[in-house]
Protein backbone atom coordinates (compact mmCIF):
# COMPACT_ATOMS: atom_id res chain seq x y z
CA UNK A 1 0.00 0.00 0.00
CA UNK A 2 1.32 3.57 -0.85
CA UNK A 3 1.85 5.74 1.92
CA UNK A 4 0.40 9.44 1.75
CA UNK A 5 3.03 12.32 1.59
CA UNK A 6 2.38 12.93 5.04
CA UNK A 7 2.72 9.55 6.37
CA UNK A 8 5.55 9.28 4.91
CA UNK A 9 7.13 12.44 6.52
CA UNK A 10 6.01 10.84 9.63
CA UNK A 11 7.65 7.52 9.34
CA UNK A 12 11.46 9.65 8.82
CA UNK A 13 10.49 11.69 11.87
CA UNK A 14 10.04 8.43 13.79
CA UNK A 15 13.09 6.34 11.96
CA UNK A 16 15.19 9.80 13.44
CA UNK A 17 13.94 9.42 16.98
CA UNK A 18 14.11 5.81 16.80
CA UNK A 19 17.85 6.54 15.53
CA UNK A 20 18.51 8.25 18.46
CA UNK A 21 16.92 6.21 21.10
CA UNK A 22 18.15 3.31 19.68
CA UNK A 23 21.61 2.93 21.21
CA UNK A 24 20.15 3.80 24.76
CA UNK A 25 17.08 1.29 25.33
CA UNK A 26 19.19 -1.21 27.64
CA UNK A 27 19.88 1.47 30.08
CA UNK A 28 16.77 3.50 29.57
CA UNK A 29 14.21 1.79 32.23
CA UNK A 30 17.10 3.29 35.05
CA UNK A 31 16.64 7.00 32.94
CA UNK A 32 13.19 7.25 33.34
CA UNK A 33 12.66 5.35 36.46
CA UNK A 34 10.73 2.05 36.34
CA UNK A 35 9.05 1.98 39.31
CA UNK A 36 7.51 5.89 38.01
CA UNK A 37 6.31 3.71 35.16
CA UNK A 38 2.71 2.06 35.11
CA UNK A 39 0.80 0.15 32.18
CA UNK A 40 -2.48 -1.15 32.44
CA UNK A 41 -2.90 -4.72 30.64
CA UNK A 42 -6.53 -5.84 29.23
CA UNK A 43 -6.86 -9.57 28.12
CA UNK A 44 -9.21 -10.00 24.68
CA UNK A 45 -13.05 -11.24 24.54
CA UNK A 46 -13.78 -13.84 26.58
CA UNK A 47 -10.33 -13.97 28.25
CA UNK A 48 -8.51 -13.30 31.43
CA UNK A 49 -5.58 -12.13 33.01
CA UNK A 50 -4.08 -15.09 33.33
CA UNK A 51 -4.42 -16.51 29.62
CA UNK A 52 -2.48 -15.12 26.56
CA UNK A 53 -1.84 -11.45 28.51
CA UNK A 54 0.19 -13.37 31.46
CA UNK A 55 3.23 -13.17 29.37
CA UNK A 56 3.29 -9.49 28.90
CA UNK A 57 2.32 -8.89 32.24
CA UNK A 58 4.82 -10.49 33.67
CA UNK A 59 7.74 -9.09 31.19
CA UNK A 60 6.44 -5.49 32.17
CA UNK A 61 6.82 -6.53 35.62
CA UNK A 62 10.30 -7.71 35.18
CA UNK A 63 11.18 -4.53 33.57
CA UNK A 64 10.79 -2.78 36.54
CA UNK A 65 6.95 -0.95 35.72
CA UNK A 66 3.81 -0.97 38.09
CA UNK A 67 1.63 -3.32 35.86
CA UNK A 68 -2.43 -3.76 36.75
CA UNK A 69 -3.49 -7.34 34.77
CA UNK A 70 -7.35 -6.43 34.80
CA UNK A 71 -10.51 -8.70 34.32
CA UNK A 72 -12.47 -6.50 32.40
CA UNK A 73 -16.27 -6.53 31.53
CA UNK A 74 -16.18 -8.67 28.23
CA UNK A 75 -14.35 -11.76 30.25
CA UNK A 76 -15.33 -15.02 30.10
CA UNK A 77 -16.86 -14.38 33.55
CA UNK A 78 -18.12 -10.83 33.58
CA UNK A 79 -20.86 -11.19 30.66
CA UNK A 80 -20.80 -7.60 30.34
CA UNK A 81 -21.81 -6.44 33.95
CA UNK A 82 -21.58 -2.96 34.11
CA UNK A 83 -22.11 -0.16 31.44
CA UNK A 84 -19.49 0.87 29.05
CA UNK A 85 -18.26 4.23 30.92
CA UNK A 86 -18.02 2.39 34.26
CA UNK A 87 -15.54 -0.11 32.61
CA UNK A 88 -13.48 3.28 31.30
CA UNK A 89 -13.44 4.40 35.35
CA UNK A 90 -12.14 0.53 35.82
CA UNK A 91 -9.18 1.72 34.39
CA UNK A 92 -8.76 5.19 35.91
CA UNK A 93 -8.96 3.58 39.38
CA UNK A 94 -5.78 1.00 38.14
CA UNK A 95 -3.83 4.05 37.19
CA UNK A 96 -4.58 6.31 39.89
CA UNK A 97 -4.01 3.39 42.36
CA UNK A 98 -0.69 3.32 40.47
CA UNK A 99 0.32 7.36 40.21
CA UNK A 100 -0.68 7.15 44.44
CA UNK A 101 2.77 4.87 44.04
CA UNK A 102 4.84 7.32 42.69
CA UNK A 103 3.70 6.55 38.96
CA UNK A 104 4.74 9.40 36.47
CA UNK A 105 4.07 7.99 33.58
CA UNK A 106 1.49 5.46 32.06
CA UNK A 107 0.47 3.50 29.69
CA UNK A 108 -2.83 1.32 28.14
CA UNK A 109 -2.17 -2.01 26.88
CA UNK A 110 -5.03 -4.37 25.24
CA UNK A 111 -5.44 -7.74 23.63
CA UNK A 112 -7.66 -8.27 20.59
CA UNK A 113 -10.87 -6.02 22.00
CA UNK A 114 -8.61 -5.17 25.37
CA UNK A 115 -6.40 -3.35 22.11
CA UNK A 116 -10.01 -1.44 21.30
CA UNK A 117 -10.80 -0.33 24.53
CA UNK A 118 -6.94 1.47 25.43
CA UNK A 119 -7.67 2.87 22.16
CA UNK A 120 -11.05 4.00 23.12
CA UNK A 121 -9.50 5.00 26.56
CA UNK A 122 -7.04 7.04 25.14
CA UNK A 123 -9.68 9.62 23.48
CA UNK A 124 -11.31 10.27 26.62
CA UNK A 125 -7.93 10.66 29.07
CA UNK A 126 -4.50 11.74 28.61
CA UNK A 127 -2.24 8.71 28.59
CA UNK A 128 1.50 8.84 27.63
CA UNK A 129 1.39 5.94 25.28
CA UNK A 130 -1.42 3.30 24.23
CA UNK A 131 -0.34 -0.48 22.95
CA UNK A 132 -3.11 -2.18 21.21
CA UNK A 133 -2.10 -5.69 20.05
CA UNK A 134 -4.29 -7.35 17.43
CA UNK A 135 -6.88 -4.98 17.95
CA UNK A 136 -10.60 -6.31 17.34
CA UNK A 137 -13.84 -6.97 18.88
CA UNK A 138 -15.57 -3.43 17.67
CA UNK A 139 -19.29 -3.78 16.92
CA UNK A 140 -18.96 -2.22 13.71
CA UNK A 141 -16.93 -4.86 12.48
CA UNK A 142 -19.12 -6.92 9.88
CA UNK A 143 -18.65 -10.28 10.96
CA UNK A 144 -19.73 -8.72 14.60
CA UNK A 145 -22.41 -6.55 13.42
CA UNK A 146 -24.06 -8.95 10.97
CA UNK A 147 -23.91 -11.75 13.60
CA UNK A 148 -25.75 -9.67 16.78
CA UNK A 149 -27.87 -7.65 14.38
CA UNK A 150 -31.47 -9.16 15.70
CA UNK A 151 -29.70 -8.91 19.37
CA UNK A 152 -28.94 -5.20 18.90
CA UNK A 153 -32.49 -4.79 17.43
CA UNK A 154 -34.37 -7.07 20.27
CA UNK A 155 -32.05 -4.96 22.92
CA UNK A 156 -33.59 -1.38 21.55
CA UNK A 157 -37.17 -2.95 21.37
CA UNK A 158 -36.92 -4.01 25.14
CA UNK A 159 -35.43 -0.31 25.95
CA UNK A 160 -38.07 0.99 24.45
CA UNK A 161 -40.64 -1.09 25.76
CA UNK A 162 -39.18 0.25 29.45
CA UNK A 163 -37.67 -3.41 30.11
CA UNK A 164 -33.68 -1.69 29.64
CA UNK A 165 -32.87 -2.97 32.87
CA UNK A 166 -33.69 -6.26 33.06
CA UNK A 167 -31.32 -9.38 32.55
CA UNK A 168 -31.30 -11.18 29.75
CA UNK A 169 -29.84 -13.29 27.08
CA UNK A 170 -28.01 -11.99 24.29
CA UNK A 171 -24.96 -13.57 22.42
CA UNK A 172 -21.34 -12.21 21.76
CA UNK A 173 -19.19 -13.02 18.34
CA UNK A 174 -15.59 -13.99 18.43
CA UNK A 175 -14.40 -15.01 14.67
CA UNK A 176 -12.80 -17.86 15.53
CA UNK A 177 -15.14 -19.02 18.04
CA UNK A 178 -18.56 -17.88 16.45
CA UNK A 179 -21.50 -16.70 18.74
CA UNK A 180 -21.87 -17.51 22.51
CA UNK A 181 -24.49 -16.48 24.48
CA UNK A 182 -24.10 -13.69 27.45
CA UNK A 183 -26.62 -12.51 30.37
CA UNK A 184 -26.90 -8.61 30.70
CA UNK A 185 -29.30 -5.86 30.52
CA UNK A 186 -30.59 -4.41 27.27
CA UNK A 187 -29.23 -0.98 27.89
CA UNK A 188 -26.01 -2.47 28.83
CA UNK A 189 -25.84 -4.64 25.77
CA UNK A 190 -26.51 -1.77 23.19
CA UNK A 191 -24.17 0.19 25.08
CA UNK A 192 -21.19 -2.37 24.12
CA UNK A 193 -22.56 -3.58 20.64
CA UNK A 194 -24.53 -0.48 18.81
CA UNK A 195 -22.80 -0.67 15.66
CA UNK A 196 -23.07 3.04 15.80
CA UNK A 197 -21.99 3.95 19.02
CA UNK A 198 -18.46 4.38 21.26
CA UNK A 199 -17.04 1.01 20.67
CA UNK A 200 -16.17 0.51 17.16
CA UNK A 201 -13.30 1.52 14.69
CA UNK A 202 -13.76 5.36 15.53
CA UNK A 203 -11.46 4.47 18.12
CA UNK A 204 -8.44 4.66 15.89
CA UNK A 205 -9.36 8.28 15.02
CA UNK A 206 -10.08 9.25 18.28
CA UNK A 207 -6.94 8.85 20.03
CA UNK A 208 -5.61 12.39 22.03
CA UNK A 209 -3.49 13.74 19.71
CA UNK A 210 -0.16 14.21 21.18
CA UNK A 211 -0.06 10.51 22.08
CA UNK A 212 1.78 7.93 20.80
CA UNK A 213 0.53 4.21 19.46
CA UNK A 214 2.42 0.71 19.26
CA UNK A 215 0.55 -0.95 17.14
CA UNK A 216 1.10 -4.64 17.28
CA UNK A 217 -0.32 -6.42 13.98
CA UNK A 218 1.07 -10.55 14.26
CA UNK A 219 2.04 -11.51 10.95
CA UNK A 220 -0.41 -14.73 11.55
CA UNK A 221 -3.54 -11.94 12.58
CA UNK A 222 -6.75 -13.41 11.82
CA UNK A 223 -7.48 -12.48 8.01
CA UNK A 224 -9.95 -9.88 8.70
CA UNK A 225 -7.85 -7.70 11.54
CA UNK A 226 -4.98 -8.19 9.37
CA UNK A 227 -6.75 -6.53 6.26
CA UNK A 228 -8.10 -3.45 8.26
CA UNK A 229 -4.75 -3.07 10.13
CA UNK A 230 -3.31 -0.73 7.49
CA UNK A 231 -6.50 1.17 7.09
CA UNK A 232 -6.76 1.14 11.30
CA UNK A 233 -3.14 2.70 11.47
CA UNK A 234 -3.38 5.30 8.94
CA UNK A 235 -6.19 6.64 10.44
CA UNK A 236 -4.54 6.91 13.90
CA UNK A 237 -3.49 10.55 14.73
CA UNK A 238 0.10 11.79 13.59
CA UNK A 239 3.23 11.19 16.16
CA UNK A 240 6.68 11.01 15.31
CA UNK A 241 6.84 7.56 17.81
CA UNK A 242 3.62 5.99 16.86
CA UNK A 243 4.58 2.47 14.83
CA UNK A 244 3.14 -0.68 13.44
CA UNK A 245 4.80 -3.25 14.63
CA UNK A 246 4.43 -6.84 13.27
CA UNK A 247 6.35 -9.89 15.22
CA UNK A 248 6.10 -13.35 13.93
CA UNK A 249 2.92 -14.52 15.73
CA UNK A 250 -0.73 -15.96 15.61
CA UNK A 251 -3.55 -14.06 17.06
CA UNK A 252 -3.75 -15.52 20.60
CA UNK A 253 0.49 -15.45 21.13
CA UNK A 254 0.36 -11.32 20.03
CA UNK A 255 0.78 -10.34 23.75
CA UNK A 256 3.72 -13.01 24.76
CA UNK A 257 5.38 -12.44 21.02
CA UNK A 258 5.54 -8.06 21.81
CA UNK A 259 5.98 -8.63 25.01
CA UNK A 260 9.99 -7.56 24.93
CA UNK A 261 9.54 -4.88 22.05
CA UNK A 262 6.87 -3.06 24.15
CA UNK A 263 9.26 -2.64 27.34
CA UNK A 264 11.89 -1.13 24.87
CA UNK A 265 9.01 1.55 23.15
CA UNK A 266 8.09 2.32 26.58
CA UNK A 267 10.91 3.10 27.86
CA UNK A 268 12.08 5.30 25.21
CA UNK A 269 8.59 7.23 25.50
CA UNK A 270 8.99 7.93 29.28
CA UNK A 271 12.52 9.35 28.42
CA UNK A 272 12.52 12.50 30.30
Amino acid sequence: MLKSPMRIRHFRRQALVLAALGMGLAPALHAAGGAEIGVVVMHGKGGRPGKFVDTLANTLERAGFQVANLEMPWSGRRHYDVPLQTAVDEISQALDAMRAKGVRKVFVAGHSQGGIFALLYSGQHAVDGVLPIAPGGNADAQVISNALAGHVARARQLIADGRGNEMTDFADHEGSRGSFSITTTPAIYLEWFDPNGRHTSRVFRQVKPGTPVLYVAPSGDYPGLAKMKDRNFNTLPLHPSTRLYAPDSDHLNAPAAAAEEAVKWIQAIAQP
